[in-house]
């Protein structure tokens, strides 16, 4: 099972970090034992002090595909869901400043929170008008919807399956919207997909 997340897959988001927007699907991979489930408590970790949160809809491959073309990419996913994509960005900017890889800032332990239930992509009549948002500590700090993404469920799909093969289970987080930040010790963490809480977690 992969994890394979989006960079940068909301203008205003790229911006807020300096980073470019991209022309064509940017992504990274995160390894499983960067999953963190069932609303488990996520623990700050020693190595950085600028820890933040990025909020993202999360897509639950479906089954087996290798160079999708983006018209058939639909049957590939069924669900969908919530995720945090926590990143060390005091780690992250030294490595973008070096031109190094970032995985490090990206990849570790628990990194990935992902809901404990996904929802039938068929409940939404329109895949473009999906709206989720991050509140913690009862404050909305996250708002955006699947119409504002640069590239589209299927565009990533069909992108990154021509590079490596996509299997029933991979999870792709499809990057966040504008709004990102730190995470400190006793926030607490509530995603949700429309009016529906996903996510409900303490930072310790």
């Amino acid at each position: 099972m992969k994890i394979i997340c989006l960079a940068n897959n909301y203008r205003d988001h790229a911006k807020e970090i300096n980073h470019p927007i991209p022309s064509v699907p940017v992504f990274f991979l995160k390894p499983d034992t960067a999953l963190l489930r069932n609303n488990r408590p996520f623990f700050l970790p020693d190595f950085s002090e600028e820890i933040h949160y990025e909020v993202e809809l999360v897509v639950k491959i479906s089954r087996l595909g290798k160079g999708i073309q983006e018209k058939y990419a639909h049957r590939y996913y069924s669900t969908i869901g919530v995720g945090i994509d926590f990143t060390a960005r005091d780690i992250q900017r030294e490595c973008v400043a070096k031109g190094l890889p970032w995985e490090i800032a990206k990849a570790f332990d628990y990194s990935a929170a992902i809901s404990p239930t996904f929802v039938s992509i068929e409940h939404f009549p329109d895949k473009q008008n999906i709206h989720f948002r991050l509140d913690i500590n009862g404050q909305t700090v996250q708002s955006g919807c699947s119409g504002e993404m640069i590239f589209s469920f299927d565009t990533a799909i069909a992108h990154i399956s021509k590079y490596m093969t996509l299997r029933t289970g991979d999870l792709l987080f499809m990057g966040t919207p504008p709004g990102v930040g730190r995470i400190k010790i006793g926030d607490r963490l509530q995603a949700y997909l429309e009016n529906q809480l996903m996510l409900d977690f303490l930072i310790k």
